[in-house]
This record gives C-alpha cells, sequence and structure tokens, in this order.
C-alpha cells in the first residue's frame, strides 16, 4: 500500500472496473497461484517458516502484549474483516479486506496492490470477499467484487502515498454488507501516534491473526508499527482505532501497505496516511457507486 497526498482542488483520475460474474463456489480445479501479487509487498506470499502464532482469546483482564500476534476469536468485530480470492475459494487467499460505512452499505477498503496488476496496467477481475473465513467456514459467504476504484497515482506510478482500494460489492441474497455485519468509519487526518487493533489473513493460516500497538510516524505519509508475524496475506488489512463496543464501530486510520507494499520484514508493518486524498478517493468511490 502507498502513501497519500496533500490537498488538492484538481480531480483525481480514477480507474473503474466492474469485476465479471464470479462462477458461484466453483468446485472445479484452479491454479492456487495468485499470478502478478506474490512478488509485491505483503501480498500473496506466505512464510515458509513453521512458527504459529498461538490461539488466544485475550480478556479485558488480561490482554495480548502489545507488538505480539495471535489468533483472535470470533466476534461482531472480527467478522467484518475478511480474506480476499481471486474467483472462488478454491485458490489461496492473498489479501484482506473490510467493510467501510458508505451510502450504499456495500464497501470494503484494502490496499490498491491487492486490487490493481500494475503489470497488466489494470484492475484485478474476479475478486471476493470471504469475511469472518476459518478454516474453510464462511459465515456469511463470498461477496462477489463489483467495482474496484483506485487512484491515478497508484496507476500511473506505484505511488506509495496512494496505496489504497475501495471495492464495491454486489448484494447477496438481496442485503447488502453492511446490512449483515455493519461497517466501521474511515479516519481522516487522525495523526501518527495512535493505538491501533490490526486484524489479517496470511496465506499460509488459514485463520485471522490479529495485533494490537500503538503507531509511530515513518514520514509525513507513511505511518509505521511493529506486530509480529504480518507476513504475505495481510495486505490490506486494517488498522482499527476508537473501537466503540456500545455503537459496534471502531475508525479504519490505515491499512497494511504503502512503504515496501507493506513492508518487507514480518514484524514491522506501514500504511498510507489517510489525508485529504483518501477522502477525495472515498468520495468519488461513493459517487461511483
Amino acid at each position: 500500500m502507498r502513501p497519500l497526498a496533500r490537498k488538492t482542488i484538481l480531480p483525481l483520475t480514477m480507474i473503474i472496473v466492474g469485476a465479471t460474474v464470479v462462477v458461484g463456489y466453483a468446485a472445479e480445479e484452479t491454479d492456487t497461484a495468485s499470478v502478478g501479487r506474490s512478488s509485491f509487498g505483503k501480498s500473496g506470499d506466505s512464510d515458509d517458516s513453521d512458527q504459529t502464532p498461538p490461539d488466544q482469546e485475550p480478556s479485558a483482564t488480561a490482554p495480548a502484549d502489545d507488538g505480539n500476534a495471535y489468533t483472535p476469536r470470533r466476534t461482531e468485530q472480527n467478522a467484518r474483516i475478511g480474506a480476499i480470492f481471486d474467483k472462488d475459494d478454491s485458490g489461496d487467499h492473498f489479501c484482506t479486506a473490510s467493510v467501510v460505512q458508505s451510502p450504499g452499505r456495500n464497501m470494503l477498503i484494502t490496499a490498491a496492490h491487492c486490487a490493481f496488476d500494475s503489470d497488466a496496467g489494470a484492475t484485478i477481475d474476479n475478486l471476493v470477499f470471504a469475511p469472518d473465513y476459518r478454516n474453510g467456514d464462511e459465515p456469511t459467504g463470498l461477496w462477489k467484487v463489483k467495482k474496484v476504484i483506485v487512484d491515478d497515482r497508484w496507476i500511473k506510478s506505484n505511488d506509495e502515498n496512494a496505496d489504497v482500494a475501495f471495492l464495491v460489492l454486489d448484494s447477496k441474497n438481496g442485503k447488502e454488507i453492511q446490512d449483515v455485519l455493519g461497517g466501521n468509519t474511515l479516519g481522516i487526518d487522525r495523526g501518527f501516534d495512535n493505538k491501533v487493533k490490526i486484524t489479517g489473513y496470511p496465506t499460509s493460516r488459514n485463520t485471522p491473526i490479529t495485533c494490537q500497538n500503538r503507531t509511530t510516524k515513518f514520514s509525513d505519509t507513511q505511518l509505521r508499527i511493529q506486530c509480529t508475524d504480518f507476513e504475505g496475506g495481510t495486505s490490506g488489512s486494517p488498522w482499527l482505532a476508537d473501537y466503540d463496543p456500545k455503537s459496534h464501530t471502531g475508525t479504519v486510520i490505515g491499512v497494511l501497505g504503502g512503504h515496501q507494499g507493506g513492508g518487507d520484514e514480518d514484524d514491522v508493518s506501514y500504511a498510507a496516511y489517510f489525508n485529504d486524498e483518501i477522502a477525495k478517493l472515498y468520495k468519488h468511490a461513493q459517487d461511483e457507486d
């Protein structure tokens, strides 16, 4: 994912491409390789090490140590985060996305490099989202991506300050995804020091991992955090601040990506700073829905 630029009055050029129809939950054999994704940042590739974060369900009195990954329990909050697959769930999941509130109630946020193939110069068709995915279990099924919205800066040059994408989903059984799972708000200009919770789906695992820690400033346009075991597949993971148990919502202030596509070390990750350019992209995504 990539950082953002500052305020401008000039409109940005976007590419918006509708995803083609997904063939349900196809049982046909498909190549599990994620072509064009595994070489960039923390998308696609899995870590071959056998170190797996322990299963934990931290309580209010004994939270996991800051910076250490664990397997989270299933909650309403965690259900809004899921794995991204290509076409159906027969192959490997290669990125992470989460539900963000929108007027259409049908929007996800992830990293631009998860949804735009820079080699082909086009958005990636056939994406599907599996919220709360665990060991093949999909409580609300697969949701088809209808449109991908990315910033022109990413399209032209893979600008790390624009490594953010919004995905518009098809409805399912007459309902939008936000009607089913709720959604988090988008936080703009929240500063560089925030306590956040990050949840993502490493390609090497079929359950998510979670970590809490404080963000730091890497540059004027990039956030940095230390969290263990965020390897390939965790690109697009939301950085969630200020979760309110009463409203069941939090605020997404970043998504894993940006500098080095999210980082070249499993234990250090980055996110583009959400400034006015990301706010414009979010508004454009709503207008195009």
